[in-house]
């Protein structure tokens, strides 16, 4: 057996390559997010622009929804005012782009993630004066629907 003894300055050297290193493997980039939207919709828009805030490239598409909610398997007590796609998942409605990050590294085996409605507050709904809902992000699938996270505004509970 071979002793290696290992100086202050080698073993620090060493440490620091590696922390150094770990963000140039975590900053890979973000998937393109495809949305559909229907061509009134403001707050579909704000979402976007959220979206992108959080480093996510987003192609819009103008066009009606209802038909792409359906072929992608959006319940419709899930359905809100917008769909989008990413990483072979569904996102429905105003999520939050860190519960998309979070459903992009656990990889779960579910169709995708869905805010029913429109909660005040939440990405792309917000209104002046009026203080943010509580809600949930719904993990859903065919056979699945669970709570994903709960969040006031953007914030996660």
């Amino acid at each position: 057996m071979t002793l290696v003894l290992l100086s202050r300055r080698t073993l620090l050297s060493g440490l620091s390559s590696l922390v150094l290193a770990a963000p140039l493997r975590a900053a890979e980039p973000l998937p393109e997010i495809q949305v559909t939207k229907d061509p009134s919709c403001g707050c579909c828009v704000a979402w976007v622009d959220h979206i992108r805030a959080a480093g996510f490239p987003v192609q819009v598409t103008e066009a009606p929804v209802n038909p792409l909610k359906a072929r992608l398997g959006v319940p419709r007590s899930l359905a809100s005012c917008h769909t989008a796609q990413v990483g072979g998942y569904v996102i429905e409605g105003h999520v939050p782009a860190g519960a998309i990050t979070r459903l992009l590294a656990d990889k779960p085996q579910a169709t995708g993630l869905a805010v029913p409605g429109m909660p005040v507050g939440s990405p792309g709904m917000e209104i002046y004066g009026m203080p943010p809902d509580t809600y949930e992000v719904v993990l859903f699938g065919p056979d699945l629907q669970r709570p994903f996270g709960r969040y006031r505004g953007g914030t996660p509970l």
